[in-house]
């Protein structure tokens, strides 16, 4: 049974790192470029003609930047299946939480090994999240910093969660500390595989995109202490 390829759109605002691209992502049958945007807007407009399976969005460009073009790729008014993995020059940590706030479903800066890239694409493409390793701890580190607002910080009560089972927000817990699904286990005792269906049913009453927007719904309603 042959799979389809994943539909990519790129968009820079630089024509040479969309040829780099271009070229790059040419080698691999796995994978099929469906158009090109050299501005946000464009991008947007492109996204919902073309419903790519996943948009790869550069940050700073004119007129509508990245994260917002991903915050209305992503909205209510996007395409439904299509996710964002921003690829950018810039680390900054502004720009990581702007674009996973947005719903972008992955991060990487663009010297990030070609290899690396095309996993990435493939990875975001599947349903999971990917963040490059050298922002990821920076991530956790810029939610734990934030004031918390549960109750075991003394502050005002956790925005509650309707819905959600007493297991599921032990689960969510950890899954914003950063734990893994193996780690999760070990801590409450279940299987790995108990705690997967935990995670999804989680994202799907929340909503959430993958388990990057987890973490943030865990720290916007107060469950996570900050460290």
């Amino acid at each position: 049974m042959t799979t389809a390829p994943v539909r990519v759109l790129l968009v820079d605002d630089q024509p040479l790192v969309r040829a780099g691209l271009r070229v790059l992502i040419a080698d691999h049958g796995d994978l099929e470029i469906v158009g090109e945007a050299g501005t946000g807007d464009e991008a947007v407009r492109l996204a919902a003609g073309l419903r790519p399976d996943v948009v790869v969005m550069d940050i700073r460009m004119p007129g509508t930047n990245g994260i917002d073009a991903t915050a209305l790729i992503t909205g209510a008014g996007g395409p439904a299946d299509t996710r964002v993995l921003v690829l950018t020059t810039f680390d900054d940590d502004e720009y990581v939480y702007g674009a996973l706030r947005a719903g972008a479903s992955g991060f990487l800066v663009k010297d990030t090994d070609l290899d690396d890239i095309l996993t990435a694409i493939r990875v975001v493409a599947a349903g999971d999240a990917l963040i490059a390793p050298s922002v990821t701890r920076r991530l956790i580190e810029e939610f734990a910093a934030r004031p918390a607002t549960g109750p075991a910080s003394g502050g005002a009560p956790a925005i509650p969660l309707p819905g959600i089972t007493e297991r599921e927000r032990e689960v969510l817990v950890l899954v914003g500390r950063g734990l893994s699904n193996a780690e999760i286990a070990a801590e409450l005792f279940i299987t790995p595989a108990t705690v997967k269906a935990h995670v999804s049913r989680l994202l799907a009453k929340l909503p959430a995109r993958d388990r990057i927007q987890l973490v943030i719904r865990a720290y916007d309603h107060g469950l996570v202490r900050p460290r």
